[in-house]
């Protein structure tokens, strides 16, 4: 099936989160924390936790940091609790915006996010307002020229769900967050290397922004991208 174009909007994300690229660290040993708290220490009986420690090898991260902890979290180190916490709102235009947060005082959390939102432009909502907006999946992106009959080929027998060829070529696998991590493991054995591989809350529709509109709504979201608490921001936004 044809999808949007979004391959600019890809490569700009992977350039500013190249730029924040020393606040990676703090975010990764927050998702291994809450991801071994929740589901223990074994990495094969533990698909979230494995997946935070690749993105943790991927970022250079040393074994040592790693084990230390996953230790924390399971109580064989004194560490500090996280509670994950998610919010919803309104960006430039109606934009629909999903932040995630891990926090350990959500009282200082949700002041952070609601001034974000009102200071730029946005409006926070409440829990369910925008999340209808978004599915839950794995996400596999391939880069213009790579062979779509191959990646739908293998990543079809994998399991996938979709395979979504973009206007300017960019290629997208989609999954079951259950079936990401098989998915993504046959189509790299088969050769391809994706640009962009997670687990995401995808939009099911987007909304095209232009001139000062996408500058301000650019500003909103990196201001919230930036809170120390902040994890993840996924919107539904075309910049």
């Amino acid at each position: 099936m044809a999808g949007h174009s979004k391959w600019a909007n890809i490569q700009h994300r992977k350039g500013r989160q190249d730029e924040k690229r020393g606040r990676i660290w703090t975010r990764i040993i927050r998702e291994i924390m809450v991801a071994a708290r929740q589901g223990g220490a074994d990495l094969s009986a533990n698909p979230r936790l494995r997946l935070a420690v690749d993105k943790a090898k991927a970022a250079n991260m040393p074994a040592d940091n790693i084990k230390r902890n996953i230790d924390k979290a399971t109580g064989n180190l004194e560490g500090v609790t996280y509670e994950e916490i998610r919010y919803e709102g309104y960006g430039i235009g109606g934009a629909a915006i999903i932040v995630d947060t891990m926090t350990d005082n959500r009282v200082r959390t949700v002041a952070d996010v609601r001034h974000a939102f009102n200071k730029y432009g946005g409006n926070m909502g409440t829990e369910g307002s925008v999340a209808f907006q978004f599915k839950h999946c794995g996400q596999i992106i391939f880069a213009p020229g790579t062979s779509e009959d191959l990646v739908m080929e293998v990543a079809l027998d994998a399991g996938a769900d979709d395979v979504v060829t973009d206007d300017d070529g960019a290629i997208e696998v989609l999954t079951a967050p259950g079936a990401f991590e098989a998915v993504k493991n046959a189509l790299e054995a088969a050769g391809l290397k994706p640009e962009v591989a997670e687990v995401t809350m995808r939009a099911e529709n987007t909304i095209e922004l232009q001139g000062d509109d996408a500058e301000r709504m650019q500003k909103l979201l990196d201001v919230l991208e930036d809170l120390d608490d902040v994890q993840d921001v996924y919107h539904n936004a075309e910049i």
